[in-house]
């Protein structure tokens, strides 16, 4: 998909100011917090097992070369086809090949945030192959060609009312109004594709090494029946989704599904270990894995992995006021919220997304939401320096940080520039006590809202009058 990442302030504005957008937002933020919150009251040790996961994590991607090549063993006993690409064009090409290879006309997909990545259902049509997304978010969001907004729910932003007007340009079928015949319906619609598609394609949530399986979460069963009923079965997942054990795999789903969407446990949890065995009563006659970098390794090496342990749970962009106000769309490519303002500018490049590391308040709700224990703020703000080096940060913002470190390394000189402050920001207030419009670089703070202004006496003086107090 094409990134827009640095249309970020344009497109957040009009996020802002979209009324669909905005109601949209409020339903799904108290959707997924408050059932996160009931979750998680489920654990008597949630913070220990919040470490465990991210010692799992960061142990796995120490190691990752070690553990990939036991899972490829693994794998490849169990007849699993295993290809290692590096680029999004070389898997794109690789499945276009295994599907052009085995006579496919029809593939049908589960919800994968590669795919998204890498473009795959574009691709494989611009080859001839007829596409058809199966979990229900991405089906809305194909059938209305755009993209998702949130990794766990694609299709957060539209209402039912969006849904329903859309089935019935797509379906050609009389508008329905109701959410459970919304869902027969697109139901109904799908079903034939289930039956008659050649090729499933999945992603894959966690790759096991001791056992060489692969395995995906869903909640509608699309998943299992894109797994077994197509006589091919193409999972695509990214190196870094590599676990050491089952233990390990029991362990991140204990929290997987409660930081997502607030159950104990998915509907469904599909492990895969190679193809159809004789006596098998179902599944794929061929089972093909592709191994996917695309960035992965120069992120490993870099001072930005710990974001490489994310299990792509979306609990940290639930909890952003940043995401909360501005939907997904905003962030301008797959991945939104606070992971994506680290993600992206590391696959894509910062000089791509250069806003996105300021998209936050550091208010740390997305590092304390993450089960995996990921420092968000830290990474994005080891971005901002990046910037910075770049010259990628306005003039401006370079200059004022500038003087502000000049300033703040001289103590005597910064305690009168901070009183000199107070004072005028107090008049500056009048008597609302707030500052309307800010100079220079301030100007965009202000531009949308008021700052309280100053008691007219820095903190230290305040501290230091009531210690003599």
């Amino acid at each position: 998909m094409e990134i827009t990442s640095a249309h970020f302030k344009k497109v957040a504005g009009q996020k802002l100011a979209d009324k669909k957008v905005q109601e949209a937002l409020a339903r799904a933020k108290g959707k997924f917090v408050v059932a996160r919150a009931k979750a998680i009251e489920e654990l008597d040790n949630f913070e220990e097992i919040r470490r465990a996961a991210a010692d799992v994590r960061d142990h796995c991607l120490a190691n990752l070369d070690q553990y990939l090549e036991q899972w490829e063993d693994n794998a490849t006993a169990a007849g699993t086809i295993v290809h290692w690409v590096e680029s999004a064009e070389e898997m794109n090409r690789t499945l276009l090949d295994i599907a052009t290879g085995n006579n496919v006309r029809k593939v049908i997909k589960s919800k994968s945030m590669l795919g998204e990545e890498t473009g795959v259902n574009e691709y494989l049509e611009r080859g001839g192959i007829d596409v058809r997304e199966t979990d229900l978010g991405e089906y809305i969001i194909q059938q209305a060609k755009e993209y998702p907004s949130h990794i766990i729910a694609p299709a957060t932003h539209k209402s039912k009312d969006d849904i329903a007007t859309l089935f019935a340009e797509r379906h050609q079928r009389p508008r329905l109004d109701d959410i459970a015949q919304l869902t027969h319906e697109a139901r109904e619609i799908l079903r034939p594709h289930f039956l008659d598609a050649d090729m499933g394609i999945t992603g894959a949530n966690f790759l096991v090494a001791e056992t060489g399986s692969t395995m995906i979460v869903t909640n509608e069963g699309n998943g299992r029946m894109t797994t077994t009923l197509p006589r091919i079965h193409v999972a695509i997942a990214s190196i870094e989704k590599c676990i050491p054990t089952l233990e390990d795999l029991s362990l991140l789903m204990r929290l997987l599904a409660r930081s997502a969407t607030g159950q104990s446990i998915s509907n469904y949890l599909s492990v895969t270990t190679g193809p159809r065995r004789d006596g098998d009563s179902d599944g794929p006659e061929q089972f093909h894995v592709i191994l996917v970098d695309i960035g992965r390794t120069r992120v490993l090496g870099s001072e930005l992995r710990p974001a490489l342990r994310c299990i792509r749970c979306g609990a940290c962009m639930n909890h952003c006021p940043v995401y909360q106000n501005i939907g997904g769309h905003a962030y301008g490519w797959v991945y939104p919220g606070p992971i994506g303002s680290v993600l992206t500018p590391a696959y894509v490049g910062l000089e791509k997304a250069v806003d996105l590391p300021n998209a936050a308040t550091f208010c740390n709700q997305c590092s304390v939401a993450c089960p995996v224990k990921i420092p968000l703020p830290d990474l994005m703000r080891k971005l901002r320096e990046k910037q910075t080096e770049l010259k990628l940060a306005p003039a401006g913002q370079r200059v004022a940080m500038r003087v502000w470190a000049w300033l703040a390394s001289r103590p005597t000189l910064y305690a009168w520039a901070t009183k000199l402050a107070a004072r005028v920001g107090k008049i500056a207030g009048g008597r609302q006590g707030l500052v309307h419009r800010l100079p220079l670089v301030g100007a965009e703070w202000t531009r949308g809202r008021d700052l309280p202004a100053p008691r007219g006496k820095t903190f230290r003086e305040i501290y230091a009058a009531r210690k003599r107090s």
